[in-house]
């Protein structure tokens, strides 16, 4: 099948987007050369240039909003370019494992069959070295650990705002979120926390979460600065009303400060 060369491509655009995919045809999926321009001109030259975040961040940061935005086929493209950058493949799995607390297995599911797809097209062993660290009788304590590295001591005795018929909530979020994913290897804690805000500014309408992990965020160093290179970064995945949203929390919780 013939296969199209995208045309119009600012310089910037057209450098970047061929070290990410080592192309210029247009992308499996899109029939329309006009449309992919307009996006990669905006995505590969406007908003990671402005970002000014390196590829090998960048292309982590895109898969985890596409993962929590549904969009799978852009997800296969970013796998490939990951694997083009240079990323290891531990990141890239633990990256959509990380996904699976905030965006629920109905989604992660089919983008580990995605991830799996490629990894299997391009020749790599899908069964990686697990990267748990945790039991069933410890969980619940080094998650419990991740929280309060991350928020603060004031989350030893968060299970305190629950009612004793929603406590286990907090059970969950400790042994499960936290103990499960949190804990494990491949993964910093502090770019696992960043990768959270990515995931709740691209689910939308969980402001009062974000904005939680906004301030676990800046308390692990991921300042302002950070956060708004990111959703700079997430705009042409997540769309402006989504963006605006995450800003407002920056906002909220982050205020600018005149220099």
């Amino acid at each position: 099948m013939k296969t199209d060369t995208i045309r119009n491509l600012t310089p910037k655009a057209k450098e970047n987007f061929i070290a990410f995919l080592k192309t210029t045809e247009l992308p499996v999926g899109y029939s329309d050369p006009e449309f992919i321009s307009n996006y990669i001109n905006f995505a590969f030259d406007e908003s990671l240039e402005k970002s000014g975040i390196d590829h090998k961040t960048a292309v982590l940061i895109i898969m985890a909003s596409l993962v929590a935005s549904g969009g799978e086929n852009e997800y296969e493209h970013m796998v490939n370019a990951a694997l083009n950058l240079g990323v290891d493949t531990v990141s890239i799995k633990e990256t959509l494992y990380h996904t699976t607390p905030y965006a629920g297995i109905g989604k992660t599911a089919q983008f580990t069959r995605a991830m799996n797809a490629v990894f299997t097209k391009r020749g790599i062993d899908t069964k990686q070295k697990s990267q748990q660290t945790v039991s069933k009788d410890d969980r619940y304590e080094k998650g419990l650990q991740a929280q309060i590295d991350i928020f603060g001591e004031r989350m030893r005795n968060h299970k305190d705002s629950y009612t004793p018929d929603t406590r286990h909530f907090a059970d969950f979020l400790s042994a499960n979120c936290f103990g499960d994913y949190y804990t494990r290897t491949g993964l910093d804690l502090k770019f696992r926390e960043l990768l959270t805000f990515v995931i709740l500014a691209s689910l939308g309408g969980v402001e009062s979460q974000l904005k939680a992990h906004i301030t676990g965020n800046i308390r692990l160093g991921n300042d302002r600065v950070k956060l708004i290179s990111v959703v700079t970064l997430l705009v042409p995945y997540i769309g402006y009303p989504r963006s605006l949203n995450a800003l407002s929390a920056i906002n909220e919780t982050a205020p600018y400060k005149e220099k």
